[in-house]
């Protein structure tokens, strides 16, 4: 029978457990997606969650009854489905997950061939209508076979380093009992680290809290373990391991604004020239140390269908958002959890300087607020304010994604979110701490007053 599924999102499918997402609907998006795609060959992978296996089988079911081969590639993170993707030359994947939700949620994300991203505005839509429908494709014939492309998954992730230059680092890993540590533990006999590992073991029961390195609590224990530990580098991840979170030797949570710089000018001495694309929530240092390298910033819209398709437009060798997500043209224009971390162990290995070092100066130059979010009655009406008071003084008004406004010594983002009544802020200086909360303050007392 026809009926409503509300879980499909901006960029993937997520919802509460049964009412939003099942076991049917999850056949019926199986099966809405290969007649979507028109699919011979499609990856399926799925994370710990408790349901996972559940939902994947049920895919899996709504993808051979409409003949498609199937390649399940078991427990894994999101970028091993877009390693088998690409690996095993399918027509595109599927990845069981709600990535840092709750327990009691899950979800789907698709992609296409090269895992090309299908999002709302390529195919989401569509495939919600096929999924919705009473229509199936019942071609009958379709297969599964399982794979383990472990192996050929870390060979890839060490070919982003030179193994035979990394110093003997003490690593804290805690990957929120997500499946980071399914990667990591894969990759510790490769190279000459020394892992101490937290919250190590998948577990969909969420035993210490949902796997979210942004929640600041989740952060604390991560932190700690530097320091107990004297560690060189903190890294933690989300539950599907596609954003990577690191802390420096102090145990001292770094922004992902300052990671994007830092990872952007690693990538343009590797590749002189190479083009930068960047979100507009936080520029000026990306701006800086991008030119300063020789290379080429490129501005997206914020979202990972949103960069990859830029990076793909104009051949960027690497993107990066402050959410943590991080993209490299060598792993399929793609966003992956692993190679971040790696390249900045590499980095502190051949520089001989500490994390901290490594970001400090750069902190100092360009202080952040961090993003900011607040419920609204009217997130467009709260951005048409802003847009009121404070373009007119505006050196540049920007609306690639929402509006970005700089001054002389300071610019801020202001965003709507695309699932929620929220706006998004971010608000950075030219070195002006005092300035940077004056303003911050100023523009959430403006927000909570709409």
């Amino acid at each position: 029978m026809t009926v409503t599924i509300d879980s499909f999102k901006a960029y993937d499918i997520r919802g509460q457990i049964p009412n939003q997402i099942n076991a049917d609907i999850c056949y019926r998006i199986g099966n809405a997606t290969a007649a979507f795609l028109e699919a011979k060959t499609l990856v399926v992978g799925r994370d710990m969650r408790l349901t996972s296996n559940e939902f994947a089988d049920a895919v899996i079911s709504g993808l051979t009854d409409a003949g498609v081969e199937v390649f399940d590639i078991g427990l894994c993170g999101t970028e091993m489905v877009y390693f088998a993707t690409n690996h095993l030359r399918a027509d595109g994947g599927i990845m069981v997950t709600a990535s840092h939700n709750p327990a009691d949620y899950n979800g789907l994300k698709l992609v296409r061939e090269e895992a090309r991203p299908i999002s709302a505005d390529t195919g989401l839509a569509e495939i919600r209508a096929l999924a919705e429908s009473d229509d199936r494709v019942a071609a009958g014939g379709g297969s599964c076979t399982d794979i383990d492309l472990l192996d050929a998954y870390i060979g890839h992730m060490l070919s982003y380093v030179d193994v035979a230059k990394l110093k003997s680092l003490r690593l804290v890993m805690n990957p929120g009992n997500g499946c980071g540590g399914i990667a990591s533990d894969a990759l510790e006999p490769f190279l000459p680290f020394d892992m101490i590992k937290v919250h190590n073991k998948p577990d969909g029961t969420f035993p210490n809290g949902i796997p979210n390195p942004m929640l600041e609590h989740n952060q604390a224990v991560t932190s700690q373990a530097v320091r107990e530990n004297k560690a060189d580098m903190g890294i933690a991840w989300d539950g599907d391991f596609d954003r990577c979170f690191l802390f420096d030797e102090n145990g001292t949570f770094i922004e992902g604004y300052y990671i994007v710089g830092l990872l952007a000018e690693s990538i343009i001495v590797r590749n002189p020239g190479a083009k930068i694309v960047h979100d507009p929530r936080m520029t000026w240092n990306t701006l800086d140390i991008v030119a300063a390298a020789g290379g080429e910033a490129v501005l997206s819209k914020s979202g990972h269908s949103f960069i990859k398709e830029t990076m793909r437009d104009v051949d960027g060798a690497y993107g990066g958002e402050m959410s943590a997500h991080h993209y490299f043209r060598d792993f399929w224009y793609a966003d992956s959890g692993m190679i971040p971390w790696l390249l900045v162990a590499e980095l502190i290995s051949v520089s001989g300087k500490t994390l901290s070092e490594l970001v400090g100066t750069r902190m100092s130059m360009y202080p952040a607020s961090g993003e900011i979010n607040r419920k609204v009655s009217d997130a467009a009406a709260t951005l048409q304010k802003m847009h009121d008071t404070y373009a007119a003084d505006a050196l540049s008004v920007d609306e690639t994604d929402g509006y970005s406004f700089e001054f002389e010594e300071w610019r801020f983002n202001i965003r709507q979110s695309n699932t929620e009544p929220v706006v998004r802020l971010n608000v950075e200086s030219r070195g002006n701490i005092a300035l940077l909360r004056t303003m911050t303050e100023q523009l959430t007392s403006l927000i909570e007053s709409t």
